[in-house]
Formats: structure tokens, C-alpha cells, sequence
């Protein structure tokens, strides 16, 4: 019986690589899409920020999976994986939030500092309870920041910690004059003061961070944020100074955001102000522990998972016309700081580790958020996808011999030509489909033009199995090529085995003078990024 299934899951899996290639005969019977992209008028920008990541003191996600120790024969430098960090060049990572998550408002800065064989063993209570060496502080995360090239985002610990010990780490970060604290850190082997671009004033502190009324946070809020100031020189100039990010809501707590708004209006003229609030939501955590599968799952839960993420959509626009009450003039971004696809852990892996494999629907499921994100740039300026390596939605997995690029990865190298692109109006006339007694759209995109001049294109074909004939109208444009996101089947991952199983491929649009159009033929299940000529 196990010999008969595993070969009809292989007639399977090659049918549906004969889909992705998009065969002739194929797209000569696929539905048919007509998006109209104005090319003349360009919205807000698509911020970088909306591409950020998050690496927490969580399983693999740092040790092992960033830093290794400078003695590793791993290759690295000062500690951290050259191969994770060229592959995070790729895809340009704009900024990377550390060191949590709920492991931030246990985090106290002085464990992280000094030579590494006075740092003291701590434990880590929320993610499995074991031994934190601290090797990893905060000189070698602005190390990591600095050789991605990617800014820093820093969460502090309100949950446990104190106003001053918030004021002591910025000042020791920060500081270019020699106070005591600052000499400290130029002992410690950091002549130059530090830049801290993004500053998180707390996580969760309706939950892991404390436990907090929005009231309580309220109060709280407005201390840590009145003497939350940054020293560096630069930072000081105006368009260069850290944006303060307040904790924010869970999901659809939306009475958290109208609090939280409430007192920065009532309090608009005070030092304290904030510039950014921020918004968790995960897909498939819709129950603890959480029990959709990550692999070999059918078409019932693909509808499934891509069903909830679009759920997303909802929290930002209600989170964003409540914050448009008290900031009509969208000072105050809303900051999606963590999101992404959270699924049972993989089978023998420690659970507290939230390791777990990452497929083709995952990078629908990134697609789809970073669209939506895009077409409300004007009050979504960051949001950080979690996490980074090893854990959760990665965009990276790593063994002692090397690292597999997740799909989600490959969308994300993807989307580089949207990074800070002025976001353009488009329109398509796609039919939601039905499968699973589950509906979705049938087709997803969003155009911008780049900072290179070019109009460039995302084009999503939503459904598991079938092709899209997309019929593309932009302005004069001519031709179309790029790149395609393609599967043998909506469930397949990149291994250590199989590295490349999941990879963007070339394509190349072709004029239709019946249409006066330029045609793709989309494979189902896939992501296509073109540049229009």
C-alpha cells in the first residue's frame, strides 16, 4: 500500500511540475486575468522597512544559526556566519529587531557585554529553559547589523526591567562624549558610538511582557519613551533621529490601539511621543500548541493557512482607521513586527525551538502580506517577518555544513526592486475560486516604480494547481521579464538533499496584438516578478 501511494504522490508531484512550466497546452485552457497598471501616478513609497527581519534568542535562531564563535570552523568573521551573512546581503535586509520577542523583557544588557569568559550562564524561561551563554551581546547584533548592512532595531526590556536601565544601555550605545558609560563600550572594543535607528519600547506587554492593561502600558509607555534618548551625533539631525515603536496590539485587540492612541494625542506636545505602534499577528496559530502541519499537508489546509493570512488585512485596516482618528496626519506608522506562518515543530526537533520546515505556500503566504502591506504603505512603514533563521517562517536554514535558502527567502530576494519604490494603482478583474469549502482570490499583485525608473510588477496565482494566463496593460509598455516562483507542488521545500527544489526561474512576456497586452503564462501556486520596458 506504502509503494501504490508513493506512486501516485509521484505522478503528482510531475504533473504539477508540468503546470509550473507553464506547457503550452496547459495555458491555452487557464482562466484568464487582465490587470491594468496606471503608470502615471505614483502613490506612497513602499518603505525598505517593510522588508525587516527578526532574530531572537530562540532554538537556533542565534547560536548556530548567526553566530558560531570566532574559534568555529565554520567559516566566519568575528563570530558570525559568512554564509548567512551573504545571503542576507542578497536579499538587502533594511533591519533586523533583537534580541526578542518575549526573550527581550527578560534581556538585561550588562549579561552581553565584557569579555566572553566573564559573561555570566542565564536561563531562557520562555523558549525551552536553557542555558543563554550571552556570547552574543550587543556589540557582536552591531556587528551582524553592520556587516548585512541592515539598521538596528533594538527592543528594550520593560516587562522586568527599569526606565534607567533603558536610559544606561542607549547612553552606553550611544554616547560619543566620554561619559563612563561610553568609555565602557570603547574598552569593550567599540571606539565609534553606536546607531540605534529604531528603538521598541517593550513586547507583548499585553501578554509575555507583562501582562499589561492598555492603561498600564499607557503609563509605562510614557516614562520609558520621555528618557528614551539617543546620544550619537548623527542621529540627532532631523530625518536621521530613532523612531520610538510602542508596544502594540495583539491580532484584533483593537480597544489596545484606541488607548494607546488616545494618550499620544492627549500628549502630542511632550517629549514622550512616540513614532511608531506596533502589531503582531501569526497565521496558523490559531489554537496552542500549534498543530498545522508544515510538510506533506493536502490542498484542504493550503486553502486553509492562506484563508487566515488574509485575515491580516482586516487587523491593519481597522488598527489603521483607529490611529487615523488621533493622527490624521499618519505621523505614528503602524509596525508589523511580527508576522508570519507558525506551525507545529518538526518531528524530533525540541519544541520550544519552534523549528519547522518552510514550502512553496509560504511564499504565497509572503506574498500576499507583503502586497497588502504595499497598498497601505502610506501607514505600514516597517514590519519585520519572524524570524530570520531557524525558526518559524526562515528565511534561512542552517546545518555545521552550510545553509538552505528557504522559499520565503526566494520571494523576498524577489521583491528587492520594491524596496523605498513609489507604490502605482492597478486594478484586475480575477475571480475568487472555491476548493475545501475555502474561498481565496484567484490572483494577487501590486506594481511601484522602483528607484531604478522601471515599473516593476508582483503577480501572485493563488491556486494550488491551476495556471493563470495573465493579460498585463501598462502604459506604453512593450515588454515584460523577471523572474518566477515555481514548485513541482504547492507543498515542496528546499533541503540539505534538495537544495534548489524550490528556485526563481526566467520568464519573459509575449506582446498580444488581439489584446494590445503583454501575456504571462503564471503556474499555479507561484510568484512572478517583472520589469516593464
Amino acid at each position: 500500500m506504502a509503494l501504490k501511494w508513493k506512486s501516485i504522490r509521484t505522478l503528482a508531484c510531475v504533473l504539477s511540475a508540468s503546470a509550473a512550466l507553464g506547457s503550452t497546452a496547459l495555458a491555452a485552457d487557464a482562466p484568464r486575468v487582465q490587470l491594468t497598471v496606471a503608470t502615471d501616478a505614483p502613490g506612497p513609497e513602499i518603505s525598505r522597512h517593510l522588508f525587516g527581519q527578526f532574530a531572537e534568542h530562540l532554538g537556533t535562531g542565534i547560536y548556530g544559526g548567526i553566530w558560531v564563535g570566532k574559534d568555529s570552523k565554520i567559516p566566519n568573521t568575528r563570530g558570525i556566519r559568512k554564509d548567512v551573512v551573504e545571503a542576507l546581503r542578497a536579499i538587502k535586509v533594511p533591519n533586523i529587531r533583537w534580541p526578542g520577542g518575549c526573550y527581550a523583557d527578560k534581556y538585561h544588557w550588562r549579561d552581553g557585554i565584557g569579555p566572553q569568559a566573564r559573561r555570566p550562564k542565564t536561563l531562557n524561561p520562555d523558549w525551552g529553559g536553557v542555558i543563554e551563554p550571552n556570547s552574543f551581546g550587543t556589540h557582536e547584533f552591531m556587528d551582524l547589523a553592520e556587516q548585512v548592512g541592515a539598521e538596528a532595531y533594538v527592543s528594550i526590556n520593560v516587562g522586568s526591567g527599569s526606565v534607567r536601565e533603558m536610559a544606561e544601555w542607549l547612553e552606553y550605545m550611544t554616547s560619543a562624549k566620554p561619559s563612563s558609560l561610553a568609555q565602557e563600550r570603547v574598552r569593550n572594543g567599540a571606539a565609534k558610538p553606536f546607531k540605534v535607528p529604531l528603538l521598541g519600547i517593550g513586547n507583548e506587554v499585553w501578554g509575555c511582557g507583562g501582562s499589561m492593561t492598555p492603561e498600564e502600558y499607557a503609563a509605562e509607555m510614557k516614562k520609558y519613551a520621555s528618557f528614551a534618548v539617543n546620544f550619537h551625533p548623527d542621529q540627532q539631525k532631523e530625518g536621521q533621529k530613532m523612531r520610538r515603536i510602542a508596544s502594540g496590539p495583539n491580532r484584533d485587540d483593537y480597544r489596545f490601539t484606541e488607548v494607546v492612541m488616545r494618550h499620544v494625542k492627549e500628549h502630542a506636545l511632550y517629549s514622550w511621543g512616540i513614532e511608531g505602534l506596533s502589531l503582531h499577528s501569526y497565521t496558523g496559530l490559531d489554537k496552542w500548541p500549534p498543530s498545522h502541519p508544515a510538510t506533506d499537508f493536502a490542498e484542504s489546509e493550503y486553502m486553509a493557512i492562506l484563508k487566515a493570512t488574509l485575515d491580516m488585512e482586516t487587523f491593519v485596516t481597522k488598527h489603521s482607521a483607529i490611529m487615523d482618528r488621533y493622527d490624521p496626519e499618519k505621523k505614528v506608522a503602524l509596525v508589523v513586527d511580527e508576522w508570519g506562518a507558525w506551525y507545529a515543530p518538526t518531528a524530533g526537533s525540541n519544541p520550544s525551538f519552534l523549528q519547522q520546515q518552510n514550502s512553496q505556500r509560504d511564499a504565497i503566504l509572503a506574498a500576499l502580506n507583503i502586497n497588502l502591506f504595499a497598498r497601505h504603505a502610506d501607514r505600514v512603514r516597517i514590519a519585520n517577518i519572524a524570524q530570520m533563521i531557524n525558526v518559524l517562517q526562515a528565511m534561512i536554514l542552517t546545518s555545521d555544513t552550510g545553509i538552505v535558502l528557504t522559499p520565503s527567502y526566494h520571494a523576498f530576494k524577489l521583491y528587492v526592486p520594491f524596496q523605498d519604490a513609489k507604490l502605482l494603482k492597478s486594478q484586475h478583474d480575477g475571480q475568487p475560486f472555491k476548493l475545501a469549502d475555502t474561498e481565496l482570490p484567484r490572483f494577487d499583485s501590486v506594481a511601484a516604480r522602483g528607484r531604478d525608473g522601471k515599473v516593476w510588477v508582483a503577480l501572485t496565482n493563488v491556486h494550488p494547481t491551476e495556471p493563470l494566463t495573465l493579460q498585463l496593460k501598462a502604459g506604453t509598455a512593450t515588454a515584460a521579464r523577471g523572474e518566477t516562483l515555481t514548485a513541482p507542488r504547492f507543498d515542496s521545500v528546499n533541503t540539505f538533499k534538495q537544495p534548489q527544489l524550490v528556485a526563481p526561474k526566467p520568464i519573459t512576456a509575449r506582446q498580444d496584438a488581439a489584446c494590445g497586452c503583454l501575456v504571462l503564462d503564471l503556474a499555479p501556486a507561484s510568484l512572478t516578478v517583472v520589469s516593464l520596458d
